[in-house]
């Protein structure tokens, strides 16, 4: 029996002294009471700090395992948070679309309603601008008979004063003693005594014009006299330029023409031409009523209105010329007149 002890005890020693050098691998083994008193002291303590390793490895995967669990438990808070926050999103997206859905629905109708109101805006302006095409074109068709009607009335006033002569320079208050009459008479016996003694030279009327005396007015008022014959005008107005110097008691005047306002303001804008005419030998003229006459070139050439001289001025470069810078200042006054119009 000893020797099977002895036997059973070496077989143990050699089971332990089997056991890896390596405390850390060392599997976990059960062990029980009975071979724990056989063991030695040496395996005793081998075992106690595989225990007190292996004791240690299970804290420390404990510890990792409970760090683990934490962490994924904070993830898992995180998460959780995340899919409130975004389902709170969603749920603001959704809330959001709607309103841009809601928005762009009243921009579309909005846009709609203001298309409509364009479409009926661009209605009414194009009747009005129709209207004001019609309005501008009865203007233009009313200013031409306008201006056609102060043409035959300047024909009418110009046909009407047609046997009339005008005198300037008449003193005011001369007439008493023989009336504006027994002045022209003065008036030709004075300058033309051929003319005086023609009994077919008879005065029809006579006055002072404008009828209002102004004091403050420094120059004289005209005198209109009115002939029975136009022919009789002429000849007086004829003999008067072959005199040049007219005199009523050694006093100078001047016997003209009696126009229209409108014939004596065209008259007077030829003035300026004539007078650049006359100095380079163009023998000029203003006729009845109120054209401009001259020679160019050996031929008589008549303008009724500036615009037909200007185009034929156009032509002449020599004349041109000679009329540039009369004519350009003609132009700036109607443009300037045209500007205060």
């Amino acid at each position: 029996m000893p020797n099977n002890k002895r036997k059973n005890q070496g077989n143990k020693n050699k089971e332990v002294t089997m056991t890896p050098s390596n405390e850390k691998d060392t599997p976990i083994q059960d062990y029980e009471d009975d071979d724990i008193e056989e063991m030695q002291e040496a395996d005793l303590k081998r075992l106690i700090r595989t225990l007190r390793s292996s004791q240690k490895q299970i804290l420390e995967l404990h510890k990792a395992l409970m760090d683990k669990i934490e962490n994924l438990s904070r993830e898992n808070e995180i998460l959780r948070r995340n899919q409130n926050e975004t389902k709170q999103l969603v749920q603001q997206e959704t809330v959001i679309v709607t309103e841009v859905k809601n928005s762009i629905d009243q921009m579309k109708n909005t846009i709609e309603s203001l298309t409509n109101r364009m479409g009926e805006a661009e209605e009414r302006i194009s009747d009005l601008e129709d209207r004001e095409q019609e309005r501008i074109q009865s203007d233009q068709r009313k200013e031409e008979e306008i201006r056609n009607l102060k043409h035959i009335v300047t024909n009418l006033q110009d046909t009407i004063k047609k046997p009339n002569i005008r005198v300037l320079g008449v003193p005011e208050g001369m007439e008493r003693e023989k009336g504006l009459e027994g002045l022209f008479s003065e008036i030709l016996a004075e300058n033309f005594p051929g003319l005086e003694k023609d009994r077919e030279i008879l005065v029809q009327e006579a006055h002072r014009t404008p009828n209002k005396h102004d004091q403050k007015r420094s120059s004289p008022r005209h005198v209109v006299i009115k002939l029975s014959t136009v022919k009789h005008k002429e000849k007086i107005l004829k003999c008067a330029r072959e005199k040049r110097q007219i005199t009523l008691r050694g006093s100078p005047i001047r016997l003209t023409a009696d126009f229209s306002s409108e014939t004596l303001q065209v008259r007077r804008e030829w003035r300026d031409i004539a007078q650049v005419l006359r100095e380079n030998n163009c023998q000029p003229r203003i006729l009845y009523p109120a054209k401009l006459s001259f020679v160019n070139e050996g031929e008589i050439k008549t303008f009724h209105n500036k615009q037909k001289l200007k185009e034929f001025v156009a032509t002449r470069p020599a004349l041109q010329q000679m009329l540039k810078d009369v004519l350009h200042t003609e132009t700036q006054k109607h443009g300037h007149q045209y500007e205060r119009r």
